[in-house]
């Protein structure tokens, strides 16, 4: 091989690296943003069977267990 066509060739893989480098970064960006967006659900998850928890337990009468003046 001629020391044109190596430089050609490393050239070209640099780029490709520089390309896939970049692309990783990215692909990395949208797991940390993902794995964000997963653990605030999973916290309104627990949030919310916290609030349904305390709502059963409740011994207050909600509007479904108030009898209407008329019984």
């Amino acid at each position: 091989m001629t020391s044109d066509r190596i430089d050609a060739r490393l050239t070209e893989l640099e780029i490709k690296l520089a390309f896939t480098e970049d692309l990783i970064e990215k692909l990395d960006d949208v797991v940390i943003s993902q794995q964000r967006r997963i653990d605030a659900l999973i916290q309104e998850v627990a949030n919310l069977r916290d609030q349904v928890a305390r709502a059963g337990s409740s011994t207050e009468a909600g509007p479904r267990d108030d009898r209407p003046p008329h019984y």
